[in-house]
């Protein structure tokens, strides 16, 4: 009789072992804790999801600031607004049928997330002013250890967790631009993600940018100043405002009437009508962004008929108007803006900064300004490199990671990182439309990833190395026919002319079409147990517990099928 092969032999022995079977049924969900780090929408919306769908997760979310609310607790910059309808940037969960407006305020949208937490009592999650400072992953305890900082009494701590979250946002991490002289200014120089209340009644001002913020800064603070100087360094497309048809005449912002109020509040079926309706204008224009579609050639012969008819004979039309492609930067509505730039106490400059001076600011041309305050409204980290070290398997570092270029598996996971989620990630829908609609599909997987690590024996999980480097192949082919990859100064490719793109490839529904059932075969998983089916348990299912139906099964004979789509979801 031949030998046994060497591999055949160990799995014999092996299976031959006895096995340690859980006391627990099928389907028992162990206890795990979850660590998200922020407060702003992904915490929130993880909050819900947690509550609403998990068992036997010990929850904890960390955020610097002492409020919930996140990107809208910190920016309160003058004119900060959403461009986004305000009917569909709220989470579906919790629609408000009182907006003020069709595009709400920064302080109402951060009134709406607050009001949430103290409706939902996800306040009890929270861990306000506690500032992550650290992660290491520990594979022999399959945990993240989580360095924290108490910003109140400058303590730090070490807390552990099954899975981290990272919800900090991606454009969170402001910054200066590299301007020599800006800290020999003897006024105020201010960013407008870090803004501070300061008197800009009859003053002189510097503003440097023509990003959003830049947009809505301007058009605000115009009035009450004597002089504005707007330094603008590349064009950019100025666009009616999304879902222009549904606001009021020119795409103006509009005030909602307490009788629209009410109609929303008392018919929620009209409601969900309205929003769908909006929403659906909203994602229908992807081929916009296809760099040789007829829609991308009608976009760019209409806003440019647009932008001419709103400048006149003003000499600036040919540094204001872009000749590249839009949507290759993201285009921002400015309802006046283009209309501002033309008062009498605005100055537009297009000649390059040399440095900053103790009085005011020097062009490369040799004209020196003099100014009584400087406002860098110039954008943000556009790196997705963590502000503190994330060290995952093997001590892999994510910030060498991805010091050249950040990728990652569909926008929510890592390779090298186990157990680790992220909301908008690279390659996320940056450009897409509402970004708490993103979130929420976000979170809806997380919730699938975990509970499957709860109920079948799984201590850590991790994208496999080809899935991400698929994924990030398809992305930069995808991306060369859209108009994104075209060149142009853009924080869609990193803050570059023509770096890689950093949006998702395809379209909104796409995007969360994709997240819908999770690839589980694109994940590494590691079980508990040297058996794989020992979450098998004793032998009962989690399910015939007192007050389950055992029965079920009988109920909806295409139960559980309701993700094929066989034409049931068209409209």
């Amino acid at each position: 009789m031949g030998s046994i092969p060497n591999g055949l032999e160990a799995s014999i022995a092996r299976t031959s072992a006895s096995l340690e079977l859980p006391p627990t049924p099928q389907g028992h969900a162990r206890p795990i804790r979850v660590i998200c780090i922020g407060a702003g929408a992904s915490g929130i919306n993880t909050a819900h999801q947690v509550e609403k769908y998990l068992t036997d997760v010990d929850l904890v979310i960390y955020d610097k600031n002492p409020r919930a609310g996140g990107t809208w607790l910190e920016n309160t910059y003058p004119g900060v607004a959403c461009d986004i309808p305000a009917h569909n940037y709220q989470f579906s969960w919790s629609p408000n049928p009182r907006w003020k407006e069709f595009y709400a305020s920064g302080a109402e949208i951060l009134e709406y997330f607050n009001a949430i937490v103290e409706k939902f009592g996800y306040g009890k999650y929270m861990h306000l002013q506690h500032e992550v400072m650290g992660a290491v992953w520990n594979e022999e305890e399959s945990a993240w250890k989580v360095k924290i900082r108490n910003l109140e009494s400058g303590l730090e701590f070490e807390d552990q967790c099954h899975i981290l979250i990272n919800g900090a946002g991606f454009l969170n991490n402001w910054k200066w631009p590299i301007i020599e002289g800006r800290e020999s200014f003897k006024g105020d120089v201010i960013h407008p993600a870090n803004w501070k209340s300061i008197d800009l009644k009859d003053k002189k001002v510097a503003l440097v940018g023509n990003g959003s913020s830049a947009i809505q800064v301007l058009v605000a603070i115009h009035p009450e100043v004597s002089q504005l100087t707007t330094f603008i360094r590349n064009p950019t497309w100025i666009t009616p405002v999304y879902a222009s048809d549904f606001a009021g005449q020119n795409g103006e912002n509009i005030k909602y009437s307490d009788a629209q109020k009410d109609e929303f509040e008392q018919d929620p079926a009209a409601f969900l009508k309205y929003r769908k309706a909006i929403e659906k204008a909203m994602v229908s224009r992807f081929a916009v962004n296809l760099k040789d579609s007829p829609e991308q050639k009608m976009a760019k012969d209409y806003l440019t008929q647009q932008m001419l008819a709103k400048l006149g004979d003003s000499p600036l039309r040919d540094a204001l108007i872009p000749t590249f492609g839009v949507s290759c930067r993201r285009p921002t509505p400015g309802t006046g803006y283009l209309e501002t730039l033309t008062k009498d106490n605005v100055r537009v400059v297009t000649d390059h900064i040399k440095r900053i001076t103790p009085t005011g600011i020097e062009l490369v041309s040799g004209e020196s300004l003099e100014f009584d305050i400087i406002i860098l409204a110039t954008g943000f980290d556009y790196s997705w490199i963590p502000r503190f070290p994330i060290i995952g398997r093997d001590g892999r570092d994510l910030r060498h990671m991805w010091k050249s270029r950040a990728t990652g598996y569909l926008a929510v996971a890592v390779n090298n990182m186990p157990n680790y989620l992220v909301y908008m990630g690279p390659n996320s829908p940056l450009s897409h439309g509402s970004a708490l609609m993103s979130i929420e599909a976000m979170t809806k997987y997380f919730v699938r990833i975990i509970y499957k690590a709860q109920t079948e024996g799984y201590k850590s999980f991790v994208p496999r190395d080809e899935a991400v480097e698929d994924f990030t192949q398809y992305n930069d082919e995808f991306h060369k026919k859209t108009v994104w990859s075209t060149k142009c100064r853009s924080w869609l490719k990193g803050g570059t002319d023509d770096g890689t793109v950093i949006t998702y490839p395809g379209s909104r529904v796409g995007s969360i079409h994709v997240l819908q059932y999770p690839r589980y075969e694109d994940f590494e998983w590691r079980t508990e147990s040297p058996n794989r089916f020992a979450f098998l348990g004793n032998g009962k299912s989690a399910w015939e517990e007192e007050g389950y139906d055992i029965t079920w099964y009988l109920d909806d004979p295409e139960g559980g099928m309701e993700h094929i789509h066989w034409g049931k979801l068209k409209a």
